[in-house]
């Protein structure tokens, strides 16, 4: 049996499903220069209407269901990660500035010593 049939889901009716949210989002954001004669916040909430409408149609499909299920773990593995204290943090931060100050002076100097071989061989060093 297939992963569609598993979850008692119909592919054709999932399509459908994600039309409709598709057609929403379009609809609201249509909505929103279709109607240029309402005041700005109606067409406003046109527009969030169709983003809500088309999010439910969206989680409604198998495919949305997925996704939860993916930002969900998501979080889990976020809640886990172990962030740098702050010490480490501005010292991380040190040490970048350092390099890009030392690696800004070497390529000044590779570039001056270019120009400076460039003048000489072609004469116009003056």
């Amino acid at each position: 049996m297939s992963e569609q049939a598993d979850k008692g889901g119909s592919p054709v009716i999932d399509s459908a499903k994600l039309v409709l949210a598709a057609a929403m989002l379009v609809a609201g954001i249509g909505g929103y220069y279709w109607f240029a004669d309402v005041p700005t916040a109606v067409r406003l909430l046109m527009v969030l209407a169709g983003v809500a409408l088309g999010a439910a149609f969206l989680f409604w499909s198998t495919q949305g269901q997925v996704l939860w299920q993916f930002v969900q773990g998501s979080r889990v593995e976020l809640r886990k990660m172990v962030w740098p204290t702050r010490q480490e943090t501005l010292q991380t931060t040190l040490v970048v500035f350092v390099f890009v100050l030392l690696l800004g002076v070497f390529f000044w100097l590779i570039d001056m010593l270019l120009a400076w071989a460039t003048r000489h061989l072609t004469g116009q060093g003056g």
